[in-house]
Parts: structure tokens; sequence; C-alpha cells
């Protein structure tokens, strides 16, 4: 009857016992970020009719039980800030690779915490009468638009099998759809899109009494530090200012969107500040600050920096330059530094000398820099995924310092060396 019911009621009458299938397991990190291959134990548990007929298409479950792993003393990861995705392999009556696929869902993982990984799923087409085993393959951890690569390093054992009678239209063969194919990533970062062009020439003073100065959009190749890694990223730079008294109040401005978020940020978390290089008649810097973001972003959505504001009291009498300077981005508990690999002027004045001003050793409002501001705007493209002319640089904090530092660091699986920051 048992059998017979099976038949009838097709893959969901019978549900397999599902067992725990433990296997030994090398992750390799991210290139590039400094990180060494990595070992330990995968426990996972698949889920699967106990039996169907050919040309039934089942449900298969993969369930991490225990992912052998620690989230490295480096950075918490937020709530659902990680996705996993696999093959499971069929063989028996019927060869074919399975995609499988979890949600981006996790719990709040602290720096030290066991790492938590959701369940995946996928479908199989079944194509031959007989008996089907599947095992778990290799899989894949994204965390922070990086990918952390694992796959078995000894035979594994089958975790489940479908018996699978006659019926149906099938021809026998295997379904070309569940051919063999590499193990899932991350979808690729979009295409670079030409960066933007000066919009404005630089202005001057030009004494009178004029007020309002607007600098051109430079385009700055900045060179980002995290504490395990570096990134490079194009960003057009605008500079403005606004005269107050004998001093100038500025503003930066990032133009073009760099990446969206690729995890939910919580609220007040990203802290952005420049400096502002002087050249010309004067020397020193100016640091500019923006506030932390209000709201929470949510994954997939554009991280905004908005507008960096500082005061420049000039230092010398004469014309003097401003250009984008080192970019520093505090984000969830850690700081990355961007620095400009070439500088580019955005805005000229003509300025007079103020007590205390900058010339030399700083005005008070950042640090002192011998760098003069002088150069030419350089192009270079950006991977743009939202919406561009506002101002904003979206994620340039995840794209340096928390994209690249968790990307490698999302595994260090025990018994495995552990790495601290």
């Amino acid at each position: 009857m048992a059998g017979g019911s099976a038949v009838l009621l097709g893959p969901a009458a019978l549900q397999a016992q599902a067992a725990e299938v433990s296997y030994a397991t090398r992750c390799i990190p991210p290139a590039g970020i400094g990180l060494p291959d990595v070992n330990g134990t995968t426990k996972v548990e698949i889920t699967a009719p106990a039996s169907a007929k050919v040309g039934d298409t089942v449900d298969i479950g993969w369930k991490f039980t225990q992912a052998a792993s620690k989230n490295p003393d480096i950075i918490d990861l937020p709530a659902n800030s990680v996705q996993p995705s696999g093959t499971l392999k069929a063989a028996g009556a019927q060869t074919a690779s399975v995609e499988m696929r979890g949600p981006r869902e996790n719990p709040a993982i602290p720096k030290g915490g066991a790492m938590v990984l959701s369940s995946m799923k996928g479908t199989l087409k079944l194509t031959a009468a007989g008996q089907v085993t599947l095992t778990p393959d290799a899989y894949v951890v994204n965390a922070m638009s990086t990918d952390t690569k694992c796959a078995p390093t000894e035979p594994v054992q089958p975790a489940a099998t479908i018996t699978v009678t006659s019926g149906g239209s099938s021809s026998g063969s295997p379904d070309p759809s569940q051919s063999p194919s590499p193990s899932p990533s991350s979808s690729p970062p979009p295409s670079p899109s030409p960066s933007a062009t000066p919009s404005v020439s630089p202005s001057s003073s030009g004494g009178g009494g004029q007020t309002d100065f607007t600098g051109k959009v430079v385009d700055v190749p900045y060179t980002c530090a995290s504490p395990i890694g570096e990134k490079k990223a194009t960003s057009p730079v605008q500079i403005n200012a606004k005269r107050n008294g004998g001093s100038y109040d500025l503003t930066a401005q990032f133009k073009k969107s760099v990446m969206d978020s690729p995890i939910d940020i919580p609220a007040d978390s990203v802290k952005p500040s420049m400096q502002i290089v002087l050249g010309g008649a004067d020397q020193g810097s100016v640091k500019v600050t923006g506030p932390t973001n209000k709201e929470a972003v949510k994954s997939g959505a554009p991280i905004e920096i908005p507008d960096l504001t500082g005061t420049y009291k000039p230092g010398a009498t004469g014309t003097s330059t401003l250009a984008p300077g080192v970019l520093t981005i505090e984000a969830l508990g850690t700081t990355t530094t961007c620095t400009p690999d070439r500088s580019a002027v955005s805005l000229t004045l003509d300025t007079a000398e103020q007590a205390s001003g900058a010339s030399g050793g700083g005005n008070g409002s950042g640090s002192s820099s011998s760098s003069s501001g002088g150069g030419t705007s350089t192009s270079g493209g950006l991977a743009e995924t939202g919406a561009g002319d506002h101002a904003a640089l979206k994620a340039l904090g995840l794209l340096a310092g928390t994209a690249v530092l968790l990307g490698g660091a999302v595994f260090t699986y025990l018994p495995g060396r552990r790495r601290t920051r």
C-alpha cells in the first residue's frame, strides 16, 4: 500500500529520512587579501522525497547543521549579510549537478561568533527509473559582495536516496538543464561605466563682490586601504566655496555612485571625512566632514554619503588651489583610508592672508599637508549601480573597508589557525 500510494501521490507522498553527512572541507578566501586557505569539517542534512516517478520535478533541501567556523575577530557581521550557494551531485540511475541556493538570512554574528548559514533549496527533474543518490559537494559563501569557495577534500557519502519508478513522459536521458555546472557564485559586479567629465570650469574669486565659487568636477583615482587589503576606485569630486568674511565655507561633493549596499546597514554607522589639499600661494589642508547616515540602508539600496563641509581660513595672499585629498570612511567599527593616486585641482581662489590661517601648518580644521593641490584631472571608470548625479559616493566604505575586509574573512575554519586583527 505504501509503495502504491507513493507512486499515486507523487514526490510529496513520502519524505526521505534525512541523514547527516560530515566531510572534510577546504575553503579558499578571495585572492589578494592575504588570508590562507582554511580547512575544517562541514556537516549537512539533505532532504528529498523517498520515492517519485520518471518525469517528476522534486524539491531538495540542504541544511547546514554545523558550519565548523567562526567569524574572525575583525568585525561584527550584520544580520542578513551572508548567503550560501552550492552544488549537489545526483548519481545512480541518473547523473546530474543540482544548483542549490539559500536566502541572505542570518542573525547578527559578533566577532569570534559561530557562523550561521541559511538552508539551501534546489530542484531535480527525474529522467530515469532506479535509485538516485544525492550527495553534497562544493559550496560558496557570499558575504559583503565577495566569495569564499569551499570544496570537499575527501569522498563524500550520499545523504539521501530517491526510488524512481517508471511513468510519465520522460525519454530516460538526462535533462540538459541538470548537466554538471561550476559552483554558483554571486553575480558579477556591473561593468565599469565612463566616469563623469568636468561640467564646470574652475572658478576664481576675481575680486569684487562675488561670494559663491563653484569648482569643477574632477575624477580622482583612489587607493583605499583597509586592515587586510587594498581596493582602487575612481570618484568624481567637486569642491565649492562661499565667502564668509575673510574665510570660506567649503563643500565637497561626490558626484557618482560606486555601488549599492550588499547588506543591511544600520542607521548612524557610516561617518565620512576628507582632507582638502591646498596649493599655489597657500599650503596645508582643510578637513571637511559629513554627518552619519540617519536611516538604515537595505541590502541592494545605495549608501549615500552627504556633502562634506568645513571652513578654510587662508594663510597666504595670492592664488590658492583646492584639491580632493585623503578620504576616510568609518563604518561598522572599521576605518578605511582612501589616498588619491594623483591630485586634481577642483577650485582656484584669490585669497588674502588671515591671522592663524592655513599656510604651511593647517588652519585648525584639519591636519597639515605638504603636498600641493596642483595637477590635472584624470579619468577612470567605476562600477555604477545606482542613480548618479546627486551628492553621494555610494558604498565606498563597503567597497574598500567592509566588502574587501569581510570577503576573505568569512570563514576561519576550526581547527584551522584563527586570524586576528
